[in-house]
């Protein structure tokens, strides 16, 4: 099945639900946030949402930074 993910065509074998497609993927279902067609998922639906031909996924990451001192104002 054809599916796009960040913009990008893939093929898949299906079934697939989104959980297994972050596994195949090495992402962390708790580090991201995934949209389906337009439909942001609850994390609750990875292990039951099966993914279908043509659907547009987009997977946001979500990361830490910055730096662990405080910034200091010099006016």
């Amino acid at each position: 099945m054809q599916i796009v993910v960040n913009g990008e065509q893939r093929e898949v074998d299906e079934p697939l639900t989104v959980a297994q497609l972050l596994q195949t993927l090495h992402l962390r279902s708790e580090q991201v946030a995934v949209e389906i067609n337009l439909k942001i998922l609850d994390r609750g639906d990875f292990l039951t949402w099966n993914l279908r031909n043509g659907d547009k996924v987009e997977i946001l990451s979500f990361i830490g930074g910055g730096s662990p001192r405080r910034a200091e104002y010099k006016g």
